[in-house]
């Protein structure tokens, strides 16, 4: 067994490996560039070894400084993690060459199955089913349309080295297939230094269902179930569940053994995954692997009670598998969670800053030495007080939950998600409530176009109604309640003159455009010893009970006996009266004041925010690439006026209106902020 492993990564992935290499009594190195200088794998590897400047090309894609981090430090192993060089042939051939064992496939296997192109090929001629496409690499945005056309719209144009949705544009006309099959190649470019695109059907209405192989160097294979993907947002996986809600195990097991013949093909040693669109019915067609272990590796782990990263370095050592395909098991229902750094209420930009708040739920965080963990584990490669950088991708942390079945497990997510606190950044913790919510997913009808149908315009707070919402009207009312009684038992006071503390409150429901709302409450029977409390408001009564205290982020109690948490926000944006409570994806924002002072209240003036509609502004932190219009050039709207890169993706904006471009306020390679003006219309 190696005694020193290197991590060719950063992030959660890190962490996750850095975590099982410690509990099999290995060491770890960790790589940084400037970005991740304080990051939070580098804190917890053994040695940590500085490669480079942040992006990633400069540093996490350079090969050399890797390969020398190893010889400098004698570690006898690479782990690649996923994306980055893990699906990169020629980084584990020349890992092998130089002595050092690379923790995933031969690279010859790399070679075969992680080329998109070549895998296709490969496919086709082991007799596996292929959706029909032009499998070599396109030359020219126009060869990209004809192409198209002759396939016949929709397409999917994609990256031969792309992965985790970078890269990959679906093209339903010949004006999306010209933008696309740029923007693929700019983004692979960047991405994975390897621009070859090619194009194949699109097939509508698909599930996106993929099996975890295992291989080792005696030539074993077997398939550890499989994994439903098909909850996607712009072809990024959002929510994974193992085992998938629609397949059959007549279905299961030829998707399995199909898998297992395809990685007995290559001579596959090391966790890998085959990806499948499956039809409506249950028809499978064999899309791509990926070389590598996959971002949703923990939803298989839990089910089948592997460690699948002990497996991978065990196999790199050269040991046999320590199991056979009959002792495989699939015990319960695991759903994880992609938490990311992006604001859903505004078309899910990128948001990045510092984590002045960052709290997974309490029972949450997983324990290195814990093989299977029945209930909610975390992982993730930041800390509170760390920085979300621009420059990488955007999720932050992967909430994993394992029920005995499916309802059990989403019940689980739903109440792990209204416990994690993320303060400073906007978080997708929302919208992952609203699509556990949502009585299609409860009831597993969807496939991979869920949340374009469902929410093809955007994401809205009106969109995840909350089935009490006097109750959040009630938890502000408490809130304030204990806020109070706080204020009261200060020390100190001139007799007389005590601060006291009545019952009856007036809950002013802030609204946009200062369209406010109020709502009476009445919070009796206060004990501050137990707090406990009787909260009357909307015609309902609640019993509140929590131990809750002033400044925490997080409330857990008890309504009317039943358990409860919930997230606490008091001085919210430029308001220091308002609180916020968010609770099973809904966010009340509210002022809760006396009667009197809700009368006074009400006769402020509404001060409008100053009219901006003039500006193209930035709509996230970023680095502006491109600006495509100059002073005095005319603009059409739904025009190209400029292009923000953040978190490895390209963000095109695009003129609202039809105008005459009066200034550009910002040049070309700028790191913007959020509602940075770019561009200025004349009036």
């Amino acid at each position: 067994m190696f005694e020193k492993i290197l991590i060719a990564n950063r992030g959660e992935i890190a962490c996750r490996v850095i975590k099982t290499a410690r509990k099999m009594g290995i060491k770890t190195v960790a790589v940084y560039s400037d970005a991740d200088r304080d990051a939070r794998h580098v804190a917890l590897a053994d040695e940590a070894v500085h490669i480079g400047p942040a992006p990633s090309r400069e540093s996490y894609l350079r090969m050399d400084r890797i390969i020398e981090a190893c010889k400098r430090t004698g570690a006898q192993a690479v782990h690649p993690g996923y994306g980055f060089l893990s699906e990169n042939e020629e980084f584990a051939r020349k890992v092998e060459e130089e002595g050092i064992t690379f923790i995933g496939p031969k690279h010859h296997s790399i070679a075969a199955m992680g080329d998109k192109i070549a895998s296709k090929k490969l496919a086709k001629e082991a007799r596996v089913n292929t959706i029909p496409g032009w499998n070599d690499a396109i030359e020219s945005a126009e060869s990209a349309v004809q192409i198209a056309r002759d396939i016949g719209y929709p397409v999917m144009i994609k990256a031969s080295a792309g992965g985790g949705g970078k890269g990959l544009r679906v093209a339903f006309n010949d004006k999306e297939a010209l933008e696309g099959f740029t923007s693929c190649r700019n983004e692979a470019r960047n991405s994975f230094g390897d621009d070859r695109v090619f194009i194949e059907k699109f097939v509508e209405e698909p599930r996106h269902i993929e099996i975890q192989v295992l291989g080792d160097a005696h030539g074993n294979v077997l398939y550890l179930n499989e994994r439903e993907c098909s909850i996607q947002r712009r072809h990024q996986k959002v929510i994974e569940e193992a085992p998938s809600p629609f397949i059959s195990d007549a279905t299961r097991k030829a998707m399995g053994e199909q898998a297992v013949a395809l990685a007995q093909a290559v001579k596959y040693q090391s966790a890998g995954t085959v990806e499948f669109v499956v039809g409506k019915d249950q028809s499978f067609y064999f899309l791509e692997m990926n070389t590598r272990l996959q971002v949703e590796h923990p939803v298989t782990e839990c089910i089948t009670g592997l460690d699948l990263v002990e497996l991978m370095i065990r196999v790199a050592a050269g040991e046999k598998l320590p199991l056979t395909q009959a002792g495989v098991k699939r015990e319960g229902w695991a759903i994880e969670c992609r938490i990311n750094a992006e604001d859903p209420f505004r078309n899910f930009l990128p948001s990045t800053g510092r984590l002045v708040r960052f709290q997974p739920p309490r029972e949450a965080m997983w324990a290195a030495d814990t093989e299977h963990l029945y209930g909610v584990r975390v992982d993730t490669g930041v800390a509170e007080g760390g920085e979300i950088p621009m420059q990488y991708d955007s999720m932050i942390a992967k909430l994993i939950v394992h029920g005995k079945d499916r309802p059990e497990a989403i019940a689980k997510m739903r109440e792990a998600l209204n416990a994690f606190v993320i303060r400073g950044i906007s978080s997708n913790v929302p919208f992952q409530a609203a699509l556990l919510a949502h009585p299609k997913f409860a009831a597993g009808d969807f496939n991979t176009g869920f949340i374009a149908e469902h929410y093809g315009k955007g994401f809205r707070a009106e969109e995840v109604p909350h089935d009490d919402p006097d109750f959040l009207v009630a938890l502000a009312a408490y809130v304030n309640r204990r806020a109070l009684q706080r204020s009261a038992g200060i020390s100190g006071q001139m007799r007389g003159h005590t601060f006291r503390v009545g019952e009856e409150f007036v809950v002013v429901k802030v609204g946009e455009g200062g369209h406010d709302q109020r709502q009476a409450a009445r919070v009796s029977d206060f004990q501050a010893v137990s707090g406990s409390s009787v909260v009357e408001t909307g015609g309902r009564r609640y019993e509140i009970c929590s131990t809750w205290h002033l400044g925490a982020s997080r409330i857990r109690g008890t309504v009317d006996g039943r358990p409860f948490a919930a997230l606490v926000e008091r001085g919210v944006g430029k308001n220091p009266l308002a609180t916020a409570i968010s609770h099973n994806g809904t966010r009340l924002v509210a002022m809760v004041m006396t009667p009197r002072t809700a009368q006074l209240h009400e006769l402020m003036p509404y001060k409008a925010p100053p009219d901006m509609s003039r500006y193209v502004l930035s709509p996230m932190p970023g680095l502006l690439v491109d600006v495509a219009v100059q002073p005095g050039q005319k603009v059409q709207a739904g025009e190209r006026v400029a292009v923000i890169e953040a978190m490895k993706m390209e963000n095109v904006l695009f003129a609202n209106a039809d105008g005459v471009v009066a200034q550009v306020l910002a040049a070309k390679g700028e790191s913007l902020s959020v509602d940075q003006p770019i561009v200025e219309f004349e009036k």
